[in-house]
């Protein structure tokens, strides 16, 4: 697992920006991918722990989300 790029951080920021200020895009959608992202950065950082567990609470909500629909 790569560690997140400059871009790809970007660009979840921008979608994120867009999703709260014009409702673009879908919640659940956005919270897995910046799940995906803080995954890998945990995983890049594996004596992190604190990376690791706002990954993991990260997840959940995506998977909170994805499961409520």
């Amino acid at each position: 697992m790569s560690r997140p790029t400059i871009s790809e951080v970007s660009a979840l920021l921008a979608d994120l920006a867009d999703f709260r200020t014009r409702g673009a895009g879908s919640n659940a959608e956005l919270m897995n991918r910046k799940a995906d992202l803080l995954e890998r950065i945990a995983a890049a950082q594996p004596d992190d722990v604190e990376a690791a567990e706002v990954a993991a609470a990260a997840r959940a909500r995506a998977d909170e989300l994805t499961t409520d629909g």
